[in-house]
């Protein structure tokens, strides 16, 4: 209760989870808010905004708002599906490598540093160009770039805890050490991992539109990054086209990222410590 208080008592924060809740209700409403069809063509070709169409349109005629909602439940999707599978297969292999150490932790940590010392940018870039666009496969490839981050604070956090007195105890009653692991040692390091997993989304956001912006995304899907791709040609004659999906990643990473600093403080084992002892 403490952390979350914390967490609501940062202007900042705050101000960042005001943003991201309409972010997620333009997501899920998006069609009942905007029911016409994003890429459907019009004679209003290359409007500024106005009252018919408050963010304008494109060079054919497409509304911008209705492609900019829809493109939200795009690059929350993403962000989500890749920053839960992130964190999950971190978490759990982290959790291996601090637990078993030795050679095992070894080489998990030697596999996470080979996958962060490579430009994550130009590995996705390579991969989703050999095995194609889509959806799913974008998705795996930003969870595969992404899982060393969890699993190293896992492994720090189980490191910690694989020396705690309850662990002792639980051995000494006879508890397999695989159950220590999975039902008592990992869900007490799920604080800092969370905190990690939130920025994660904003991460995958920023790699996805990327991704779509050199067209290496679902072709038939409306996203921020095509938005703005299509855009980056008329950007001195029809600013609107680039600058509100920009601003539409800008604040929503922005707003990920205020959250997961946050989360982070308050979920620190720590400063919750110190917190207590205060």
């Amino acid at each position: 209760m403490r952390a979350i208080l914390g967490v609501l008592g940062n202007w900042a924060t705050a101000a960042g989870l005001g943003y991201l809740a309409l972010v997620v209700l333009a997501a899920v409403l998006g069609p009942s808010l905007m029911p016409g069809d994003p890429l459907a063509l019009s004679t209003d070709i290359m409007l500024r905004p106005c009252p018919s169409h408050w963010l304008g349109t494109d060079d054919l005629g497409r509304d911008v708002l209705t492609q900019l909602v829809y493109g939200t439940r795009v690059s929350l999707v993403v962000g989500g599906v890749a920053a839960v599978v992130a964190t999950l297969l971190g978490t759990f292999v982290g959790g291996v490598a601090g637990y078993a150490g030795g050679l095992v932790d070894t080489a998990i940590m030697r596999i996470a540093e080979f996958f962060q010392v490579i430009p994550s940018f130009i590995l996705a870039v390579v991969i989703v160009t050999f095995i194609g666009p889509g959806e799913t496969r974008v998705i795996m490839v930003i969870a595969l770039l992404a899982w060393p981050q969890t699993a190293r604070v896992a492994r720090g956090e189980v490191l910690r805890l694989a020396r705690a007195e309850f662990v002792d105890a639980l051995r000494c009653i006879g508890l397999p050490e695989w159950r220590i692991l999975l039902m008592e040692v990992i869900p007490n390091a799920l604080g800092p991992v969370i905190a990690v997993g939130t920025l994660i989304v904003g991460y995958a956001i920023l790699l996805e539109s990327s991704l779509s912006f050199l067209g290496l995304y679902d072709p038939d899907a409306v996203s921020w990054g095509r938005m703005l791709s299509a855009g980056q040609q008329f950007l001195f004659t029809a600013w609107w086209l680039s600058v509100f999906p920009g601003l539409a990643i800008l604040l929503t990473v922005l707003s990920l990222n205020l959250v997961g600093d946050s989360l982070s403080d308050a979920l620190d084992p720590r400063r919750m410590a110190a917190r207590m002892r205060a």
